[in-house]
Formats: structure tokens, sequence, C-alpha cells
């Protein structure tokens, strides 16, 4: 079962996704949701939102947990890669993630959401689309961090471990390219 973290943000569009791939897919709100589940995907959406959720949630230590010590796969898109980050950067640096991915991000890098664009990548050999919607950018990745695919000279998916991190969306598209690499990673868990 993948669970999507269904906080606020653009969750049914990831459920959507991943039953499209033929895999069971539910929405975690609670702890007990979370334990249910083999993978995590974190969605888009308002960052800042997302974090205070999580942390009047308890959610916030649960997904730690259910990364670190159930050794469960974690997939951060657009807000997600944002609480995935140890550092995050201006305009608004955010205090309260979860800090499982040696990054830094700088949160709404290419623009507002009028500067939101479509774009193709290449991930694994194959050209993907994907939306960039008021997305951040990854600025620094440590050494553990493997670059996955770029945009404009900048990464824009990375894995380091069990954790993998998109700054775009590509879960608008039914051919979902990241989604097969975090099916892989879910396998191996």
């Amino acid at each position: 079962m993948i669970g999507v973290l269904a906080l606020q943000g653009d969750f049914k569009e990831h459920i959507t996704s991943v039953r499209s791939h033929g895999y069971p897919a539910c929405e975690v709100r609670t702890i007990s949701e979370l334990k249910a589940c083999d993978a995590l995907i974190l969605p888009g959406g308002e960052s800042t939102t997302i974090a205070k959720l999580l942390l009047s949630s308890g959610l916030d230590k649960g997904i730690i947990e259910f990364m670190n010590l159930q050794k469960k796969p974690v997939w951060g898109t657009c807000a997600g890669a944002i609480l995935l980050a140890e550092n995050v950067l201006s305009p608004t640096p955010l205090d309260t993630g979860l800090s499982l991915l040696n990054i830094t991000v700088e949160r709404n890098a290419y623009g507002r959401q009028t500067e939101s664009c479509h774009a193709k990548i290449q991930i694994e050999k194959n050209t993907t689309d994907v939306f960039f919607i008021r997305a951040p950018k990854i600025v620094e990745c440590g050494k553990s961090v493997e670059v996955l695919a770029e945009y404009q000279g900048s990464p824009v998916m990375v894995r380091s471990g069990r954790v993998l991190a998109s700054t775009f969306h590509s879960e608008v598209y039914g051919e979902n390219k990241v989604l097969e690499i975090f099916i892989k990673m879910m396998k191996k868990s």
C-alpha cells in the first residue's frame, strides 16, 4: 500500500496516479494510517501549512520513524521536497521540516504561480513531461545524494537511500516515470 499524505495539497492526483499504475493507495492523515503503508508520498502544496499540520498531528515524528526505523521509502514532490530538505533558503526559511535529505532548497525559485511551466526532462534516458508550479530549486546536494534529473542546469530530482525528491509535478501525466522509480524503491525495501 502506498500512502499519500493528505493534509493539504495535490494528494488526490497522486492517489489517482498510483492506482492507475495498478497499486493500492490510501490517504494518510494519522499515525495509524501511516503504519499501514509500505511507502509514503509527500505531495505538492503549501510547505509551511503542511509543516505546521505535520507538527500538530505528530506525523512529523511518525514519518521520521517510518523512514529511519521501519526502513520504508518516502518521496516528496515540490512542497514535499521542501519538507524533506535539511536546509531551506529564502524567501521564507522553513524551520519545521523533516530534515531527511541532505539537500538545500530555495522555495519558489522558478517564480510565482503565473510563471509556472511545463517542461520535458530526461529521467533514466527517457523524456518525461513535468510541471514546475511555484517550484523549489535544489541549490546544493550532500555527497550521498544522487542527482537523477536536471532542468536548466540544476538538480530537480534526487535520491539518497530510501528518500526520493522531485521539485516538479509528474503526477498529472498518465505515464509517471518518477512513480515507477519510487515503486522500484518500495519493492527493494
